[in-house]
């Protein structure tokens, strides 16, 4: 409740008197304030939790240094890290192991339908904003880049038919899993990016860099919540997942994402 000492004045206009406030004290005014402060505060923080609880994605004007503390924790020696690298290394095995007859199928599919070698290196950047070089089935024809990186359009006349197949199904980042083995990779994270795309895209959106504080994925949070994009606009939306996902990680999170890759590569229901 605010209380208000003040004296009241008659004061008479047209001959109605009329009562107003003359003075309000100077007590009442400093606990008004912080008591509106703070009920903002909370009424924005309750706001911002349940956007995050409702589309699992943050606001990036809101977020702070101290929502990568969970990233933190993965870069040190602990067991949540050690439990996520076991199952990084445990997926990968299993999906090149047990899907290499369709790698091998796939290597021979790429060979028929157009000139060029079966797999390609590609620049990325990685933890920390250290480059590295990924492993990828080649999707697209050989001079797909002769004037320079570009994002990749929908209906891109640069796929190949073959391309379009293993793009829409994620074969053609199965070989990623040699990246991870290598310790250059998880298997879920923010997708790496090209260095020429990082340049920009740290300069537009703010807190972009946040996404080199833990490894890249084969598949993200983002990967499965969001369509594919190709401008500054869709990226900037996409970080939201991603922060999210460096900001609520979990090992269980971890194993739902995985399943609803899975989802998305069969049903292709998610990013392309």
């Amino acid at each position: 409740m605010f209380v208000y000492s003040g004296e009241l004045e008659s004061v008479s206009a047209g001959g109605f008197s009329l009562a107003v406030v003359a003075s309000v004290s100077t007590a009442a005014i400093f606990t008004a304030v912080p008591f509106l402060l703070t009920a903002t505060l909370r009424r924005d923080a309750r706001l911002q939790a349940s956007d995050e609880e409702r589309h699992g994605r943050v606001d990036v004007e809101l977020f702070t240094e101290g929502d990568l503390e969970a990233a933190d924790r993965l870069r040190r020696a602990s067991p949540m890290a050690l439990v996520k690298r076991i199952v990084d290394v445990v997926a990968a095995l299993l999906l090149v192991i047990f899907l290499a007859p369709l790698l091998a199928i796939t290597a021979i599919a790429i060979k028929l339908d157009s000139r060029g070698p079966v797999l390609y290196r590609q620049r990325r950047i990685g933890i920390d904003g250290k480059p590295f070089e990924i492993f990828k089935f080649r999707s697209m024809c050989m001079d797909a880049e002769i004037d320079g990186a570009k994002w990749a359009e929908q209906n891109d006349a640069r796929v190949t038919r073959v391309g379009r197949l293993i793009r829409k199904t994620r074969i053609d980042e199965i070989p990623q899993g040699f990246n991870i083995l290598r310790g250059e990779m998880s298997f879920v994270g923010p997708r790496p990016e090209r260095p020429e795309f990082v340049e920009m895209l740290e300069r537009e959106i703010p807190h972009y860099h946040d996404r080199h504080t833990v490894k890249p994925g084969i598949t993200g949070w983002a990967q499965i919540r969001h369509e594919y994009t190709a401008s500054v606009e869709g990226a900037r939306d996409k970080l939201r997942y991603d922060l999210y996902y460096i900001k609520h990680f979990s090992p269980l999170f971890d194993v739902f994402i995985m399943v609803m890759t899975i989802r998305v590569a069969l049903f292709g229901v998610g990013s392309r």
